[in-house]
């Protein structure tokens, strides 16, 4: 696992196609005081075929939503995980990761099945 952050700003654009290429999956950090700024990260993946997972930042003074209406608000396929995460605490970004993990195993297992493959 090489985790890179790289901002949402147009600018820094460029560089989302270097780090994401042989990505075999991404985590998009959300935070639900400006969740409209998620839109891009997650059409990028989308229209890239990489799978993601959505963690939502908890901060202190952020509104808590449930991971349901998170999904709902981003409009997010149904089998897209969310998840509520705290980014200073070890075990709650372990748990992103490997919840990142399994979303690209049932992934690649679905499409295997849908085109016969065998790996």
């Amino acid at each position: 696992v090489y985790p890179f952050g790289v901002p949402g700003q147009g600018r820094f654009w460029f560089m989302w196609e270097v780090l994401s290429h042989g990505a075999i999956g991404a985590v998009v950090r959300a935070d639900t005081r400006r969740l409209g700024n998620c839109f891009a990260s997650v059409d990028y993946f989308e229209q890239h075929g990489v799978p993601f997972v959505v963690a939502v930042n908890c901060f202190d003074d952020a509104p808590r939503y449930a991971e349901d209406d998170v999904q709902a608000a981003l409009d997010l396929d149904p089998g897209v995980p969310v998840l509520h995460c705290d980014a200073r605490r070890r075990d709650s970004v372990k748990n992103v990761l490997i919840a990142l993990v399994r979303h690209v195993i049932s992934q690649n297992a679905a499409d295997d099945a849908v085109t016969g493959a065998v790996r």
